[in-house]
């Protein structure tokens, strides 16, 4: 398995060591032992499955207080672009993204831990997609940032999204709150 940093402190891809045959493919998607960069901190609670036709974008979404979510993510089925974007007040890097393709071919995770909003773009025909979570989901303390904030400029790679109307209906970057604090 490789851990690499991203150029956004806290975000980690993840590759798994993948053994293929003439059968197909294994790969322990997560053991507890292995993901230590994660897990002295962060224990998973809940795990979420989408699927999803192209063009969709999902996002992007955050949780806050008890309930902000570290989330490490991966496809099963298809492909992706991933999106992650610091919102951590005082972060040298507030305001940016990290963008990623997610693929079953390359196998690879992300890890987003809390303090960025998250969303996703799917460029297969369909997509089958996992988020394995720190904390629960909670109505009350969700929030998104809508997609095409022009201050984020986040290039989806999708000619005509669909998108639902929840996330229509989005803050733009510039509205949201200092619900996290870069180094607390």
């Amino acid at each position: 398995m490789n851990i690499e940093e991203t150029k956004i402190d806290g975000l980690l891809v993840i590759s798994p060591d993948v053994f293929t045959d003439k059968r197909g493919y294994f790969f322990e998607s997560f053991t507890v032992s292995k993901y230590k960069t994660i897990t002295e901190k962060y224990t998973f609670v809940q795990d979420n499955l989408s699927k999803s036709k192209y063009g969709t974008i999902r996002g992007l979404h955050y949780q806050t207080g008890n309930f902000a979510q570290g989330k490490l993510v991966y496809v099963i089925y298809g492909k992706v672009l991933d999106v992650a974007v610091d919102i951590r007040f005082g972060s040298p890097t507030f305001g940016k993204y990290f963008a990623i393709e997610l693929s079953e071919e390359n196998k690879k995770q992300l890890w987003i831990p809390p303090g960025f909003a998250h969303g996703f773009s799917v460029l297969s025909e369909e997509v089958i997609f996992i988020y394995k979570c720190t904390a629960l989901y909670n109505k009350k303390s969700e929030r998104s940032i809508i997609y095409n904030d022009p201050q984020l400029n986040i290039n989806w790679r999708v000619k005509e999204p669909i998108v639902s109307e929840k996330d229509l209906s989005a803050k733009s970057f510039s509205e949201i709150e200092k619900d996290f604090i870069y180094g607390e």
